[in-house]
């Protein structure tokens, strides 16, 4: 028979359990006794109403044993099921999870859950996984540590303890998934010899397999030939240089291959998934507004078309992805200057109208702060602007917020510190040296120092230590699959200085509120695209002066290179 409460008699229950008042059940833990109530335990646990079924009609007083909990955790679940609330922190919620695992309270599983996974880093993700794969009612934090380790692996190896303890099969579903997330291949190679080198004698009959999961055809040839066909360790070994003789035939072989060499090659050679993508949506080409949809694979290195027969010819326009959709936000489609704003599912690749801006806005400056949208001047078909408004998605929903100091399109923006910033930009008269940031808190603009260079089509973005100025504006935009990194200092690249398209990069520093130049691009443009992917600064396309072009170039903050 189940037994069913009120909250109110939970409440009964809890102030005559605090004072042990007409309590049918004594709890014994190692040399503590927990005087609770049949009810209430079974009420709360399936394990408890299990035990007691048809032992609701005693008067005489049970005992009950519990062993492998410790008094100070049985404690914690006795109050959980007196009050539904208890204290989880780092130093219980190992030893709760398996007791609320094995009393079978669902809810206090997933509050344990939810804290782990609110926990989940670098250094600890392994042993979180570890520790909570083998409980079914944990599959869904399982599944999101498995996802975090995959989507963070080049960092896990760097600082976590745990990789090197961890099983050969755990260690071969990991490398051997498209979702694992590592620059080069030549790092999963190396985590297999570090992995193996922990416990050599143990792990040699493991290697093998391992090796089988090494994408070698994505190395680098040198590297292949140096670190891997020459490694002493594996050609000794007769199934490591067994799977390493068979690659080279594959990948460097002068013979034609047969139908298993092909599967084999396209194992070798198949690229693992990005964490995320860059999108290009529409812009202006040689002949005007264009509705062309392209995506970019970091770890293929291939620009794919994704347009759709019903997407919009559109120009000059902002985008910004959140919460897993694309806005599209404003624009120009050589007639119209766009108030309205799309919305676009890349999984089911449909569009939805969302509330219109307050007013037009074509060479618009977009932002993202706080999971709200900014869009910033632009020119509404009759004058260039200092209005700005916000959207909220929760509310559907544009907002005015304060106007900035100076009139201005084809600007670019960011957000940094909690702080939008925007830059450069054409006033109607001349191109713009300045800038301007906005503090949401104060609704304020602050003018902030000026650029060394005038910029109009400039593209602007925070990047790791500092921020950057550029570049004719096609919109691009990332297209996140884990969470985005830190972002720290502000980049600003190209542009147009009333003479030349510019090459030339700046950085501003807020701690110093000063820019300094950066290394210049390769090509000189304006009104280019511009995210961050990898680590690395992507800027696409725009406008060299003559013709809108489709080069791309990336840039890494850390070596300073184009």
């Amino acid at each position: 028979m189940e037994h069913r409460m009120r909250l109110s008699d939970f409440c009964v229950f809890d102030k005559a359990h605090f004072e042990e008042e007409h309590t049918d059940l004594t709890i014994r833990v190692q040399h503590i006794h927990l005087k609770v109530h049949k009810t209430v335990m079974c009420a709360c646990s399936p394990f408890f109403r299990i035990i007691f079924s048809g032992r609701w009609d005693s008067n005489a007083e049970e005992f009950y044993d519990v062993s492998d909990v410790s008094p100070r955790i049985m404690s914690c679940i006795v109050q959980y099921a007196y009050t539904e609330s208890v204290h989880i922190c780092q130093e219980n919620v190992a030893e709760l999870l398996v007791a609320a695992d094995r009393f079978l309270i669902l809810k206090l599983v997933d509050a344990c859950c939810d804290y782990l996974e609110s926990q989940l880093a670098p250094q600890n993700c392994i042993c979180i996984f570890t520790s909570v794969k083998s409980f079914h009612s944990c599959s869904k934090l399982c599944s999101k540590a498995r996802f975090f380790i995959l989507n963070h692996f080049e960092e896990v190896l760097r600082v976590s303890e745990e990789f090197l303890e961890l099983s050969a099969d755990d260690l071969v579903e990991f490398i051997g998934r498209d979702e694992l997330n590592v620059k080069k291949e030549e790092m999963v190679f190396e985590a297999v010899l570090r992995w193996v080198d922990r416990a050599p004698e143990e792990r040699k009959t493991n290697t093998a397999v391992l090796l089988t999961k090494v994408r070698m055809g994505l190395m680098a040839l040198d590297y292949f030939t140096n670190k891997v066909n020459n490694n002493r360790m594996l050609m000794e070994n007769q199934s490591c240089a067994s799977v390493i003789f068979n690659a080279a035939k594959v990948l460097f072989g002068n013979r034609t291959l047969g139908a298993s060499d092909l599967v084999l090659m396209k194992e070798l050679t198949r690229p693992r998934l990005p964490p995320a993508i860059l999108l290009a949506i529409g812009g202006w080409s040689n002949t005007g507004p264009i509705s062309r949809i392209e995506s970019y694979n970091v770890r293929a290195h291939r620009w794919v078309d994704v347009s759709q027969v019903d997407d919009e010819a559109r120009a000059y326009h902002g985008t910004v992805a959140l919460d897993g959709f694309v806005y599209y936000i404003g624009g120009f489609d050589s007639f119209n200057y766009f108030r309205s704003v799309r919305k676009f599912n890349p999984i089911t690749q449909t569009w939805h109208e969302v509330a219109p801006m307050h007013e037009g806005r074509c060479y618009v400056s977009v932002a993202l702060l706080d999971g709200q949208i900014y869009a910033i001047g632009g020119h509404n078909g009759i004058n260039r602007l200092n209005t700005a408004e916000r959207y909220d998605p929760q509310t559907n929903k544009w907002t005015r917020i304060a106007t900035m100091n100076q009139f201005r399109s084809d600007a670019s923006a960011t957000t940094l510190h909690g702080m939008v910033y925007i830059c450069g930009g054409f006033s109607g008269n001349e191109c713009l040296f300045t800038a301007e940031s906005y503090d949401p808190q104060m609704n304020q603009w602050t003018v902030i120092a000026p650029m060394m260079n005038p910029r109009s089509g400039v593209s602007v973005i925070a990047i790791c230590c500092e921020y950057h100025a550029d570049i004719t504006r096609m919109s691009l935009l990332l297209i996140d699959f884990i969470e985005p990194g830190n972002q720290h200092e502000r980049l600003q690249v190209g542009g147009f200085n009333g003479e030349n398209r510019l090459q030339s990069v700046e950085a501003y520093n807020p701690r110093t509120n000063l820019w300094h130049d950066v290394e210049p691009m390769i090509y000189q443009r304006s009104n280019s695209g511009i995210e961050v992917l990898d680590d690395r600064m992507f800027v696409v396309g725009g406008f060299n002066g003559s013709n809108t072009c489709s080069n791309v170039e990336c840039y890494d903050h850390k070596t300073s290179i184009w």
